[in-house]
């Protein structure tokens, strides 16, 4: 059984994506430890509640220095003795140090597709004054393994979710939700779970 702490920040969707999958069996093998946000008022901790999962929550700015907080989230993830970390939706940037203690067990999903378009180009598209600015067709999301870059890890799934002329950013925002992340993190943590992840030269295999 592969026990797993989901770090967040916000609404939480990703969150309950993980949490009906492993309810419909479409994760196996797999239990929500903690859930860990650096928002107090993360409606994510209220979805962990109603699913009877413990929560932590953790402000870097009620810490002395940002050492002391990395210091105190790497001890909070330990104390649940879990052998995977999920970012899902989570904003923090995640020290090296605990990078350094979960080597390829630590999950990001990615709002675009990378290597194309990481960091806060979320969606590959630019927004000015709630207006997509056209350039790209396609856009998507991205589940990869965390290491020390930006959103440079090895890439375990992608799917593409083509960008329509009517869009608006919330719009996009929904579908790629819908039809590419609340699909790939679910699926990613599964094969994680059992076993078929492996990492070789920087690229990530799939085992049958």
């Amino acid at each position: 059984m592969l026990k797993i702490a989901v770090l967040v920040s916000g609404g939480g969707t990703n969150l309950q994506a993980i949490i009906d999958s492993i309810a419909s069996g479409k994760i196996t093998n797999t239990e929500i430890s903690v859930v860990i946000s650096n928002n107090p008022n993360a409606y994510a901790l209220e979805r962990a509640k109603k699913a009877g999962i413990a929560t932590e929550i953790l402000v870097p700015k009620t810490f002395e220095s940002r050492d002391a907080f990395n210091a105190k989230l790497l001890e909070t993830i330990q104390s649940y003795n879990v052998g995977a970390i999920i970012l899902a939706g989570c904003l923090l940037t995640i020290p090296d140090m605990l990078i350094q203690c979960y080597p390829e067990k630590i999950i990001n999903i990615h709002p675009s597709l990378i290597p194309a378009f990481c960091g806060k180009n979320y969606y590959g598209l630019k927004v000015h004054e709630g207006v997509l600015r056209r350039g790209c067709k396609v856009t998507g999301a991205t589940v990869h393994f965390v290491d020390c870059g930006l959103d440079t890890g090895p890439i375990i799934l992608q799917k593409a979710v083509m960008v329509e002329k009517d869009d608006t950013p919330e719009k996009l925002q929904r579908r790629v939700m819908e039809q590419a992340e609340w699909e790939l993190l679910p699926a990613a943590i599964n094969l994680m779970a059992n076993g078929k992840l492996k990492v070789v030269n920087g690229y990530v295999q799939i085992e049958e």
